[in-house]
């Protein structure tokens, strides 16, 4: 009774003690103590940053891919400084710069280390404080090549580098990246070459300088190098050198014949007969022909960065998936680098860039690096119509429009960052760049109807983007700048022609195919794959049943892609399963097929065991209209003008 009395009476006491303490708690409505904050990072100005910024790469780890970075600052007083990492990358359209690769920073001024406190809000941003009496900094860093494509992109193996000298430097906030000179320098292993925009000064040994250029042009201005290299002249005796820069895994990969030089030789041809004008003093193909290497395709100014299967020239008749590449980036030159849209001209690395007119940049560029591909013979004229049959069905089948249009996908980059996706119909990605292509396929075909066949969207490109010969500054347009030079070859309402395409979103928005039949061809299916998706499946070890089960499979019969609503999805197949069965019979691509053909009668069912990690299911599909392969089909008694398109333009 009394150890039970106390026992109460101490409970009272301490809820009573508690009671004002957590009545205070839930009346206060103090704000939360906050840290202190940092200094404020400062906005860019178009003034010049004093002094030139030495950045030595020693690039020579290639056992353990490690690039070893000495930066030299020079700075002009004392006092608080922010330094970035570059955050908003030109070509990848999204704040991708990859600073968990970027390790080991030290900095020092006058032999004494300055300690760096990163911001937490801007975390590409270094605070520090440069003491009184010193005029530089020394910074002391590595960037970390992934040693496997589960890291990020492998930028370095033992038989080739690639430069990218946005993921090896810091730069100082408070400035347009063109105001910020920078004098590189590099330690090659022994006996490697490179090729690069960038003009040689000097060379001792295997440490190779560069004549100083501005941040901007530096980053824009990627290396290659590798042990075996070779160089060819893509424009001989012309106005200005174009050359091709090749490295690969192995020297057998570097044989070109010369009729495959000579198709290099016309993507020349057919870029300056398209645009006539040419804002570079040389242009250099960096080319990379590698398993090891991560892959990559990337547009510069005066140069590209491309990566291509090791047999892209040694087998030739069987490897297509790369043959429009070397076309797409080069475009970019006049398309996205010379004109680029406004709202991407910002002043430095880490100002942030909006897309809205990236179905320009990298639409009219995929449109154009395909019709000059098959205008240089990269792609034969049929490939490239059996092409563009599969951009064209792949589009007619994207149900996502139902819910989001093609002008929300500019922001893909951004919010999605190039991840992949699980259920790309309904998702949507960066459908700006193939279904641009049909935007200005439609363009280019209501161009030719409209005059008759007199004017064509080359009129469009020489007038938006082979103007001001010579000149390297960049012109940035807006979207009122395209529909008034689009105006200027035949007028017509182009805003509203636009608009209704890149806007169209709803369940009766559609694919926009006008251009196909405006140009002599319409979309059809066949049993049978057409022999350039025939090979370029085989290549790239896909089976395709998009167009009637809604599926495809990869290797081990996985399945790599369901379409949203189709029998597949109905029957709630999903990606990342494996098909282990068909019709009771061990799963193969030939028999899937064939039991695809058989099910054309209503009464043979398409039974499949599917494996779903551990567990296995079995899924009965309901679809019995047999195979279906896309193709064009010529339209009777209508002008061509696709074929016109795609025939090799001769002045």
């Amino acid at each position: 009774m009394i150890r039970t009395r106390l026992r109460a009476v101490g409970l009272a006491l301490l809820l009573a003690s508690a009671a004002p303490a957590a009545l205070a708690q839930q009346a206060s409505t103090a704000a939360p103590a906050l840290p202190a904050p940092l200094t404020p990072i400062p906005a860019a100005r178009d003034v010049a940053y004093p002094g030139v910024i030495g950045l030595e790469i020693d690039a020579t780890n290639l056992g353990q891919h490690i690039f070893s970075i000495t930066e030299t600052l020079p700075v002009a007083q004392s006092g608080p400084m922010v330094l970035f990492f570059p955050e908003w990358l030109p070509g990848n359209h999204g704040p991708v710069g990859p600073i968990t690769q970027l390790a080991g920073i030290e900095i020092t001024a006058n032999g004494r280390r300055v300690e760096w406190v990163r911001d937490t809000l801007s975390p590409f941003a270094y605070h520090i404080t440069v003491p009184a009496g010193a005029t530089e900094l020394k910074i002391a860093m590595q960037h970390l090549s992934p040693t496997s494509g589960a890291q990020g992109r492998v930028t370095m193996t033992p038989e080739m580098l690639n430069i990218q000298w946005e993921k090896m430097l810091l730069y100082p906030a408070g400035h347009w990246s063109r105001n910020i000179m920078v004098h590189p320098t590099v330690k090659f292993p022994t006996g490697w070459r490179f090729g690069t925009a960038l003009e040689p000064e000097s060379k001792e040994g295997d440490l190779q300088t560069f004549k100083p250029v501005n941040l901007e042009v530096l980053i824009d201005s990627p290396v290659f190098a590798g042990l075996h290299y070779r160089q060819i002249d893509l424009d001989p005796g012309g106005r200005s050198p174009v050359r091709a820069n090749i490295v690969a895994d192995e020297a057998k990969n570097l044989e070109a014949t010369d009729e495959q030089v000579q198709i290099l030789r016309n993507l020349v041809t057919q870029m300056d007969r398209l645009y006539g004008a040419r804002h570079f003093d040389h242009y250099d193909f960096l080319i990379a022909m590698t398993d090891k290497l991560g892959g990559i395709g990337l547009e510069h100014h005066r140069s590209s960065e491309n990566s291509v299967d090791p047999e892209f020239f040694t087998g030739w008749a069987t490897h297509l998936g790369d043959r429009d590449l070397l076309s797409h980036e080069m475009n970019h030159s006049w398309d996205g680098k010379w004109r680029r849209p406004a709202d991407q001209y910002v002043p430095n690395f880490n100002s942030p860039m909006q897309n809205s007119l990236l179905w320009v940049y990298e639409g009219q560029t995929q449109y154009y690096g395909q019709v000059v591909a098959a205008r240089s013979g990269l792609l034969t004229k049929e490939q490239a119509m059996d092409s563009l049959a599969m951009t064209a069905a792949s589009y007619d089948y994207r149900v996502g429009r139902g819910w989001r249009a093609l002008q929300d996908t500019t922001n893909d980059p951004i919010i999605s960052q190039r991840r992949p996706k699980a259920w790309l119909s309904w998702q949507r990605d960066e459908d700006y760049y193939s279904e641009g292509q049909l935007i200005w396929l439609d363009v280019d075909t209501t161009i030719r109807e409209k005059t008759g066949g007199r004017k064509s969207l080359d009129d469009f490109a020489r007038a938006f983007y082979g103007v001001q010969d010579g000149s390297f500054e960049p012109a940035p347009y807006a979207f009122e700048d395209v529909v008034a030079a689009l105006n200027g070859v035949v007028e017509n309402d182009w805003a509203a022609f636009l608009r209704a395409r890149l806007d169209a979103v709803g369940p009766d928005a559609r694919a926009p195919l006008d251009g196909l039949e405006r140009g002599g061809w319409r979309l059809t299916y066949g049993e049978t794959p057409t022999a350039y998706q025939k090979t370029l499946y085989g290549e790239f070890k896909r089976n395709d049943f998009t167009y009637s089960l809604g599926l495809q499979t990869g290797e081990n019969n996985a399945i790599r892609s369901v379409q949203w609503g189709s029998p597949s999805f109905k029957a709630g197949l999903a990606p990342g399963m494996e098909i282990v069965a068909v019709n009771g019979q061990a799963a193969k691509p030939d028999r899937l097929a064939e039991a695809v053909t058989a099910a054309k009668d209503p009464a043979v069912p398409i039974t499949l065991i599917v494996k779903d990690g551990d567990q296995y299911r079995t899924v009965v599909l309901d679809y019995h209209d047999g195979l279906r392969y896309p193709r064009l089909e010529r339209i009777p008694g209508t002008p061509d003008r696709l074929g016109d398109i795609l025939t090799p333009r001769r002045r």
